[in-house]
């Protein structure tokens, strides 16, 4: 008799070989009876050191939204270079993701994650190396650019984990495992803060200190713990046949809302509170302590997102959730209008917990379009099995690249940010472009998955 993964005798229909060091050549979460004898443990394992190394990308690539709060008058740098600082890296990110989604293909699950978090040792030594009064801004930018490689961590990491978990189960899975990682977006903000209230604005390089041996144990907990799925190798070409889906580019639009938003004004948050609540933010202490908040917030509520979207369905807890967001942005053109703090602190407290439950529910949506999709095929007579295997590759295809297009989002919001405040020496230019942005997403949102139509795909 062979046996399951872990060594859990196989169960029902489906006979499992064992592991081959650390392949496993099949894998069928659909099947319950596999899931049961050992598929979820399995399953759990690689969700736990994939949330623990996202994390930590997730802090690598938002360093420098901490960083810049260090960087006072003897580093000679206005605010828009500092807006510029922080751009850089979410491009660079945003761009990697791609590779990133079918590196998991190409190389494992589990070696891609050893490499990828051992990768972010480079940004991490080399801003320690240069960061210091003195260093010019070309020299910043570079290795600002660098960090980026912590923004493609979110792409491999949820593509892989795409590949364990059965249908029912995705949408919580992928909130847990981005959620988990978004928190790194506050948690290197907490260490900022922390590092600001002891060692001083003077000592940036303590931050980079304490992620050093993070970096470390997170590479090699994949390396221990995680595993690689054969049948993730599937994937060729997945890419370049899901860019000819139509829903590719509407998903990737509705997570430039999301998502984009959650990074970007993670982002630009400190330096906004700074440039536009002089008095009230006159040191950089003052404005970390409210920086992590938001962050925090979007990230915990990310999972609930996907809980959600599972009970009642991703496209209406999506539209819901642009209507809330274009809300809130009105309310803090308001408040920016008013110079009420408060007001403004509450709208985008609301911006940040809005932005990561639609991420969780956006996510969602993804592999239930393409399971729509296959079920349309199996009625008209294809294959289940082949149509299952096609819609995963296409949905894990479809994870990178919108998260890839929504991660531009965020250098979007920072460039819209650095604009307003050059042009006009206020936020209110961008609050509007927001606020116009999510009244785009929820119509679209309406138009391809709500609005009562023959063509419209049931189960979104």
């Amino acid at each position: 008799m062979s046996t399951a993964v872990d060594g859990v005798p196989s169960a029902g229909s489906v006979a499992v070989p064992a592991q081959r060091g650390r392949w496993i050549d099949h894998w069928h979460p659909e099947d319950e009876k596999f899931w049961a004898a050992g598929g979820s443990s399995v399953a759990r394992r690689n969700l736990v050191f994939s949330i623990a190394s996202e994390h930590i990308g997730f802090s690598v690539w938002s360093l420098w939204s901490v960083l810049v709060l260090f960087l006072g008058p003897a580093y000679h740098i206005d605010a828009a270079g500092k807006f510029l600082l922080t751009s850089v890296p979410t491009l660079v990110g945003s761009v990697l993701r791609l590779p990133y989604t079918f590196a998991v293909a190409r190389f494992g699950g589990r070696n891609w994650t050893v490499f990828s978090a051992a990768l972010l040792l480079v940004p991490t030594i080399l801003t320690a190396a240069i960061l210091k009064p003195g260093v010019s801004y070309t020299e910043l930018l570079i290795v600002a650019a660098v960090a980026g490689v912590g923004g493609g961590n979110f792409a491999s990491s949820m593509t892989n984990i795409n590949a364990y978990y059965p249908e029912r189960l995705k949408g919580r899975a992928l909130g847990l495992n981005a959620g988990g990682g978004n928190i790194g977006v506050a948690a290197v903000q907490l260490v900022g803060l922390l590092v600001l209230a002891t060692a001083g604005k003077g000592h940036p390089r303590v931050v980079l200190y304490i992620y050093i041996p993070l970096i470390v144990l997170a590479a090699l907990g994949a390396y221990l713990f995680m595993d690689n799925l054969t049948s993730a190798r599937s994937e060729k070409h997945a890419m370049r046949d899901v860019c000819r889906d139509g829903y590719t580019w509407v998903m990737s639009l509705l997570y430039i809302g999301t998502f984009g938003s959650f990074i970007g004004f993670g982002f630009a948050f400190g330096q906004v509170l700074q440039v536009q609540f002089k008095a009230d933010f006159s040191t950089p202490i003052k404005a970390a302590y409210l920086t992590f908040l938001g962050p925090l917030l979007g990230s915990l509520i990310r999972p609930f997102g996907g809980w959600l979207a599972d009970r009642v369905g991703g496209a209406a807890v999506t539209f819901w959730n642009f209507v809330a967001m274009a809300v809130s942005a009105a309310l803090v053109l308001v408040a920016s209008t008013q110079k009420s703090l408060a007001l403004f602190l509450a709208g985008f407290i609301a911006l940040f917990i809005f932005s990561g439950l639609g991420n969780g529910s956006a996510y969602k949506m993804i592999p239930a379009i393409f399971r729509a999709k296959s079920a349309a095929h199996v009625e008209a007579g294809a294959d289940p099995v082949a149509a299952g295997l096609e819609a995963r590759r296409l949905a894990g295809a479809l994870i990178g690249v919108a998260g890839a297009i929504g991660a531009f989002g965020g250098v979007l919001v920072n460039l819209a940010f650095r604009e307003s405040f050059l042009t006009y020496k206020t936020g209110n230019a961008a609050y509007i472009a927001f606020l116009a942005y999510y009244g785009v997403c929820f119509a679209v949102t309406w138009l391809v998955f709500l609005r009562p139509s023959a063509r419209r795909l049931t189960g979104v």
